[in-house]
């Protein structure tokens, strides 16, 4: 049984049977009969078809903003910008589509028409997660769609509401039965669904663990996977950073979604220089924040997902400041903040070291440990003893300095003076345990299709 609980007030949202053997068996036997159709036909009309359903998700948007706060605890003031971000995603790959799609030309010879023909690969499995459960699943189902896959959605326990949305978008938009499907599964189910010999690419976001689950189950066959999994991100703010900007847009990659964000900002190493007064300024910032109920449009800073989230961060703040950090923050100061709850103060750490769990072990929520260094040498050091590579954020105002320490740091995306944020004209890609694979940009067309060459000779 499916049950969503609210991290609000803790009132039961949606409980629901979960699919079985026989739905899970006719989604698959829908979804291999509609693929063949759905990849012949046209460009034009599948994107036109996929726009369409972007259309209808927008326009719910006054309706999808509350669901979302209710199902994962995002304030309400905050939500409605997850719809602006899926249509700049959607629109954006739609708009690239039939040139990312387009055959790619060697070159004319004498006699002979050649071309690399990108095609659909077939079933296409999205496992969703809940932080950003509409812009984490909009990353392949709309380029998905438009490159001519068929695609079974399953999404996170904590938000099924925005599966029933995509569905229903989908239904509204006149997209051929089959093309696309909703599951909700237990993890068995989903790790039997994915090893089906039908599905052909799996598009997974959630935990390094579930990652692992997720290459087992595909043990034994050639189905591709892309993998978007845990992160360490980090920040470094040279001597010569704006420190204004810094310590406003750092904050922000700390403690917006209550830290619940891949590519947050869980580690900060500052110049000598700037650190007192960076420090400073960062704990400003987060004594300000209001901690409360999320559906107050007064309120900043919503609940943790689930109390067990907000509490193993409590544990890892815990043992840091057992091990010698310093914690700046009183959690008392925030009324809300209660063990045993979701609701949970913001937090900075100074004194830390890389010793400390809450410096190399994810922590997913709003905390941040910060430390002192004194060169790029040093910050380049630290930022890579991770063994997650999803972002990394430089504030400098030397663009030469930003890159050349970018070229050295191992992780998928290069900031600099800003963090937090997925430009869909850039390939979103992480290394190390932060998984394989892309998506967004002309990049992530290619992780959906597969090259298929023609050899034609015409002279004979």
């Amino acid at each position: 049984m499916l049950k969503t609980v609210s991290p609000v007030d803790g009132r039961v949202l949606v409980e629901r049977p979960l699919a079985t053997g026989a739905r899970i068996e006719a989604v698959l036997d829908a979804a291999h009969a509609s693929a063949p159709r759905w990849a012949a036909t046209p460009l034009a009309t599948r994107l036109r078809v996929v726009s369409a359903l972007v259309d209808h998700l927008v326009a719910a948007g006054p309706q999808i903003a509350p669901e979302i706060t209710w199902q994962m605890g995002r304030p309400i003031s905050q939500t409605p910008g997850e719809v602006r971000g899926l249509e700049e995603r959607a629109r954006y790959m739609l708009g690239i589509a039939e040139e990312a799609l387009a055959p790619v030309d060697p070159g004319p010879k004498p006699g002979f028409s050649r071309a690399v023909k990108r095609v659909p690969l077939g079933i296409v499995a999205v496992v969703a997660p809940w932080n950003y459960p509409y812009l984490t699943a909009i990353n392949a189902i709309v380029p998905a769609l438009a490159a001519g896959n068929v695609v079974i959605l399953k999404h996170s326990h904590q938000t099924p509401l925005v599966a029933d949305r995509f569905q229903a978008a989908a239904d509204a938009a006149g997209l051929p039965p089959g093309v696309f499907q909703h599951l909700d599964l237990s993890h068995g189910d989903a790790a039997k669904l994915i090893a089906d010999r039908r599905i052909a690419h799996v598009c997974f976001t959630g935990s390094v663990s579930g990652g692992h689950a997720v290459v087992r189950a595909l043990d034994g066959g050639f189905a591709t996977a892309g993998l978007e999994l845990g992160g360490k991100d980090p920040a470094y703010v040279r001597a010569d950073a704006d420190l204004a900007h810094a310590i406003e847009n750092i904050a922000d990659g700390i403690f917006f979604n209550s830290g619940q964000s891949c590519c947050g900002i869980e580690r900060v190493y500052v110049h000598a220089s700037l650190f007192d007064a960076f420090v400073e300024g960062v704990v400003a910032v987060a004594r300000g924040y209001r901690l409360g109920d999320p559906t107050d449009a007064t309120t900043t800073l919503g609940p943790m997902v689930r109390a067990s989230a907000a509490d193993f961060v409590r544990a890892q703040v815990a043992e840091a400041v057992a091990q010698g950090a310093r914690a700046l923050i009183d959690p008392r100061a925030f009324a809300a903040d209660r063990p045993g709850t979701p609701y949970l103060a913001p937090q900075v750490l100074v004194d830390v070291d890389h010793t400390m769990r809450v410096m190399t072990e994810e922590t997913f929520g709003p905390v941040a440990g910060i430390m002192k260094v004194s060169s790029d040498e040093e910050a380049i050091t630290l930022m890579n003893d991770s063994p997650y590579g999803l972002t990394a954020a430089i504030w400098t105002m030397d663009a030469g300095a930003a890159e050349a320490i970018g070229d050295r740091l191992e992780t998928g995306t290069v900031f600099m003076n800003r963090c937090d944020y997925l430009d869909p004209a850039l390939a979103w890609t992480g290394v190390k345990d932060t998984g394989r694979g892309a998506t967004l940009s002309r990049v992530g067309y290619e992780h959906l299709t597969r090259p298929k060459s023609f050899h034609l000779r015409t002279a004979l």
